[in-house]
């Protein structure tokens, strides 16, 4: 069997867990095509992203010509399916916030895609994410027969399911694989209930640096870690303003933001206005290696995000035996299990942050330590990466069984 992964960007930092699936299906036996829409030029640090980076085919690398040739052989070879397939992007245009072009663009990727997956023989199409690559993955599986499918992870989906035509994907798809039960939830309010049983709760797998760590018992520390990209969806500030609670209420501590990204600016100012810049620091995009360091350094993970899906920083947390303040959202809730294995507070509540850490900084060692245990079990019981991918090869085997009978 050999599976084609499609992917919008691969490597990327904050995409190490589709590198774990891929690797895990493999250690099955199964071949896996990696084909990204861009990211050849991303800087990737982590020496598992650098190798991946050589094996993966990124459709925009090239520029335009490709595309225009693959377009064109398209048109020649499948006159019917090309006409097919053109329509279906025309339309998933109509109620779409992305343009008609945008979607023409989505069509010229597919025909490459296409090409790519008939000549390395893949019997199926995965796609992470439910925006534009399943889109690709959609469209290139019209144009060539193959079957597809797709991971839906959270929030992209749960904003914008109407304008990325989320049902439509799932109606198309041979399965979908939510990663927590929230998001089958989520998927399933946009199809009929014929289509309920195609969607599958597929756990994001746990790193073997994780998985195969060693007890780390909670260190006497003040610190609190916050891993994630620097975006308006993490609610970074939202923290800062907690942390500011904290230190005026008289208790010491400290908060490191571990990434990067596009309102580091922002955020630097925000520190600045609130007088926390010896309290915060922004540590830059780091390695898988780096970031279990910082974990393993920090009292507490605090994720403050106002939407998520299930995030893979709170199960490497709960591996390493630390404990978690997070949201009630999402399926946060499913793992993080509230005065067992951490605290959830209300989204968006900077009092109740505020009050949840300062119960961290208050808790005796043993707390700490009891909790990092049941954190450690319960996230090993959920999130095994082969696991996973088992569960992911039974249903592209069912994928291509199903395809065979249909053309019998």
């Amino acid at each position: 069997m050999k599976v084609a992964y499609i992917v919008n960007q691969y490597p990327k930092v904050s995409h190490s867990f589709i590198r774990r699936e891929i690797l895990a299906l493999e250690r099955l036996g199964i071949a896996v095509q990696r084909i990204a829409l861009r990211g050849w030029d991303e800087k990737v640090v982590d020496q598992a992203d650098q190798r991946e980076l050589g094996l993966t085919s990124h459709v925009l690398k090239r520029g335009a010509w490709p595309l225009i040739w693959s377009f064109c052989v398209m048109l020649i070879k499948r006159p019917c399916r090309f006409l097919v397939t053109f329509l279906l992007a025309n339309t998933m245009a109509e109620a779409s916030d992305r343009s008609v072009a945008r979607h023409w663009a989505y069509f010229a990727e597919a025909c490459v895609v296409a090409q790519w997956v008939e000549r390395s023989c893949a019997t199926h199409l995965h796609a992470h994410f439910g925006t534009n690559s399943t889109d690709v993955a959609m469209l290139a599986s019209s144009l060539s027969g193959i079957p597809y499918s797709f991971t839906a992870h959270g929030s992209q989906e749960v904003d914008r399911p109407m304008a990325i035509g989320l049902g439509e994907k799932v109606k198309r798809a041979s399965f979908v694989a939510a990663v927590s039960s929230f998001g089958r939830s989520q998927l399933s309010r946009w199809v009929g209930p014929d289509h309920w049983s195609k969607i599958h709760v597929v756990p994001c797998g746990l790193d073997e640096l994780y998985k195969d760590a060693p007890p780390a018992t909670p260190i006497d520390s003040s610190t609190f870690v916050c891993v994630g990209r620097l975006s308006p969806e993490k609610g970074q500030l939202l923290l800062l303003q907690a942390l500011r609670r904290v230190l005026d209420q008289g208790t010491e501590c400290q908060v490191v933001l571990a990434g990067d990204g596009e309102m580091r600016p922002e955020i630097e100012a925000c520190m600045a206005k609130l007088g926390l810049q010896s309290h915060v620091r922004i540590t830059g995009w780091l390695t898988g290696e780096q970031v279990r360091s910082e974990i393993l350094a920090a009292r507490t993970l605090v994720v403050s995000s106002f939407m998520e899906g299930l995030p893979v920083v709170i199960m490497e947390a709960m591996a390493l035996q630390r404990s978690v303040i997070a949201p009630y959202v999402g399926g946060i809730p499913e793992l993080v299990l509230d005065g067992q294995t951490g605290w959830l507070v209300p989204a968006a509540d900077v009092e109740q942050l505020a009050n949840a850490m300062k119960r961290s900084l208050a808790a005796p060692t043993a707390q700490l330590e009891q909790m990092g245990v049941v954190a450690r079990q319960r996230v090993m019981e959920r999130h095994d990466v082969d696991k996973a991918a088992e569960q992911l090869a039974r249903l592209f085997e069912s994928s291509g069984k199903l395809q065979s009978s249909r053309m019998l």
